[in-house]
């Protein structure tokens, strides 16, 4: 017997058993009538999408690298003079200084992991699909479709 009439015996079958409320679901989950479901739920990942966003979180790094220290120096030098002469505004200045940079850091290991992490989801996907095709093509189910 082939694929094709196996098919139609098979769809025969369940068109005449579908008097009951089950009935065949081609492409399709049954409905939740719980509500427990997540309803539009999809697990695809878009690797242009993760690119993107990858490439953007390393572009913001590289940025805030180069744009979030262009004062530091001067900060620093400002912030010692005005100590050094005995005002308060210095400390102050050294106390901002000291957070900003603590901050922009915390900012820039952000960026970096953001990065990198979807590189390698992007590269763990990519090698899981290969797999998973691998698989299929040697598996008994493409000698029985063909």
């Amino acid at each position: 017997m082939s694929f094709d009439q196996e098919w139609a015996s098979v769809r025969s079958t369940s068109t005449s058993a579908s008097t009951d409320s089950v009935g065949m679901r081609l492409n399709q989950v049954a409905p939740d009538p719980g509500g427990g479901g997540g309803g539009n739920a999809d697990l695809s990942v878009d690797q242009d999408k993760l690119g993107a966003i990858g490439s953007a979180a390393y572009a913001l790094h590289g940025r805030l690298a180069k744009d979030g220290n262009h004062a530091r120096t001067n900060t620093t030098e400002a912030a010692s003079g005005m100590s050094s002469h005995g005002f308060l505004t210095g400390s102050a200045m050294s106390t901002v200084q000291e957070t900003w940079s603590s901050q922009l850091n915390t900012l820039l290991d952000a960026c970096a992991n953001i990065s990198n992490h979807l590189d390698y989801s992007a590269a763990s996907h990519a090698k899981e699909e290969a797999d998973i095709k691998a698989a299929f093509s040697a598996s008994k189910i493409n000698e029985y479709l063909k």
